[in-house]
């Protein structure tokens, strides 16, 4: 089984960003964390982030040709506006599992709606770094069940 980790704009500051709002675990540790668990579960995981929203939807393009599992992702600010990702997201066929560490919905208004939410199999949020480990199990379940 191989799942895509999908990380977005700004999320390659983990660990300097808001640490109040998400830790000091940096995106490098939560990515190892991840893959150690997908190892335990039988699982390829590859990590994937950028800044920049074309090269996500390319990214996301290629994990359809690659026939990919599942995908992981957490599309940072993109979660609230870009139809440009959640256009590229729609195309797969493999279950989506959209992930963010801090509870969305207990945050500003504007980041209580997400783009993605209605093509994601779900969202797990609010859970600081074990997030991205809950997600990671969900898409195993997913896909195994798909």
């Amino acid at each position: 089984m191989r799942i895509l980790l999908l990380n977005g704009v700004n999320l390659n500051m983990f660990g300097h960003r808001d640490p109040k709002q998400y830790g000091t675990i940096t995106l490098a540790q939560i990515e190892q964390r991840v893959k150690s668990l997908g190892t335990e579960l039988g699982t390829e995981v590859e990590c994937f982030q950028t800044n920049h929203e074309g090269e996500m939807c390319e990214r996301i393009h290629r994990a359809f040709h690659d026939q990919i599992d599942a995908v992981l992702i957490n599309a940072g600010a993109w979660t609230h506006y870009s139809i440009a990702l959640r256009d590229a997201l729609a195309i797969l066929t493999c279950p989506v599992i959209e992930v963010h560490m801090s509870n969305i919905h207990a945050r500003e208004p504007f980041r209580h709606h997400s783009v993605l939410a209605d093509i994601a199999r779900g969202q797990i949020c609010g859970f600081g770094a074990l997030s991205y480990e809950l997600a990671l199990r969900a898409a195993v379940s997913a896909a195994e069940n798909s």
